[in-house]
């Protein structure tokens, strides 16, 4: 399910939907989801877009139709085509409604239906055994979350057996989980339907106004009549875990939730561990260059700390310290960078600073510009977040990038 428009990542939606915004230096938010099917041996895969997808489809192009072939092994972007009436995906459920032809065509015994707008690893294997083995109709997969902090989310509520009995939406009083007071079950809004299931409870949505949602709708009025469980995530174990490491799930719909989740990458021993070769997280490939550091005799910098640099970058006598920088930045000499996010293509000139910001592709900060440092003048010119994030959004193509011979 890649449509999502994103709108509280705002602008870095502004020119592509939720799923294609970019992540960690290198990634894109839908590698997260595709890597984790690939790496579950999952190969039958079908991407719904709808939402300025343009950008998502040419990464899907580049980066991940060519990983799988055969009759059984696919990676398609589906567009919205309004076969079976004249509105767009109107929810999830509406989503598959109008995508039913692909489920009867394949053949399908079971449908996963996961989201890609969520920074995860997650061996989806282990939850279709857990659907097979409780003999299920649908599973959702759950997220225990402290009860205090449950009101924020859709909860499952569910019996000692881990079948769901009832769904609330932000509930004031959240339901535990049977044995643990404390906890509750967030859905995560990843799910796996028996296909004759979908077919079943989908069949004569065309004229419905109200079940458009598998979480708000479709599930809640199914759990007494069908077997719905829920899969517990924090028992979800792929190969390579370090000790101690936990089951990672991360809503970046926010751009707090979205800084942080990058932050956390250049910490010692980051909560998302991208070195993990047992699970790779898999994304398009460039023939960029390698990073390179040149050292400023006069700044006496050209140095990178506590920072996470993709291919390509290039600090000229800059200094950066605790960010992510994308493909293709340039730090020119005497430019600051701390507690930033910079996608690919930015350059920092001559003596800027940039402070807590995160900065969108091909951007150039002109020389001894300030970003980050007095919030009233940024937010003349930029976004500021709720908690004085700075947002640059994306420039067209650089051609002063392009000229340079570094």
């Amino acid at each position: 399910m890649a449509g999502g428009k994103g709108e509280r990542l705002y602008p870095l939606t502004k020119d592509r939907s939720k799923p294609a915004v970019p992540f960690g230096g290198r990634y894109r938010i839908i590698d997260f989801v595709l890597s984790n099917l690939i790496n579950s041996e999952i190969r039958s895969i079908y991407v719904l877009t709808q939402y300025k997808a343009q950008s998502l489809v040419e990464h899907l192009e580049r980066g991940w139709t060519w990983r799988v072939g055969g009759r059984e092994g696919f990676i398609r972007a589906v567009p919205a085509q309004m076969q079976l009436g004249d509105s767009w995906y109107r929810g999830t459920a509406d989503a598959i409604f109008q995508n039913l032809n692909l489920v009867r065509d394949h053949g399908a015994d079971a449908v996963a239906i996961f989201s890609a707008d969520h920074i995860y690893k997650m061996n989806v294997r282990q939850m279709i055994e857990f659907h097979l083995r409780t003999d299920a109709a649908a599973t959702v997969s759950c997220l225990p979350v402290p009860r205090a902090s449950a009101t924020q989310f859709g909860v499952v509520a569910v019996d000692d057996q881990s079948r769901v009995t009832g769904f609330v939406e932000k509930p004031a009083n959240p339901p535990a989980i049977p044995g643990r007071p404390a906890e509750a079950y967030a859905s995560m809004g990843n799910y796996i339907f028996n296909a004759s299931l979908l077919r079943e409870v989908l069949g004569d949505n065309s004229s419905g106004t109200s079940h458009f949602d598998f979480g708000k709708d479709i599930l809640p009025e199914i759990t007494s009549s069908h077997a719905v469980f829920a899969y517990d995530f924090r028992r979800n174990r792929i190969p390579g875990l370090r000790e101690g490491e936990q089951a990672y799930w991360r809503d970046v719909g926010t751009i707090e939730a979205f800084y942080e989740a990058n932050m956390d990458l250049k910490s010692v021993v980051p909560q998302l561990n991208l070195y993990n070769w047992q699970w790779p997280i898999m994304t398009a490939r460039f023939n960029d260059a390698p990073a390179k550091f040149v050292f400023d005799e006069e700044t006496r910098r050209g140095v990178a700390l506590q920072s996470v640099l993709a291919s390509g970058c290039v600090l000229s006598g800059g200094y950066v310290k605790d960010s992510i920088l994308g493909r293709n930045v340039v730090v020119d000499a005497g430019a600051e960078v701390r507690d930033s996010v910079l996608m690919d293509n930015v350059v920092i000139s001559s003596g800027a600073r940039v402070r807590r910001a995160i900065i969108d592709k091909n951007v150039v900060v002109a020389p001894d510009d300030r970003i980050g440092e007095d919030l009233d003048r940024d937010r003349a010119r930029y976004v500021v977040s709720s908690d004085g994030i700075v947002v640059v959004e994306k420039a067209p193509d650089t051609p002063e990038l392009l000229s340079r011979n570094w």
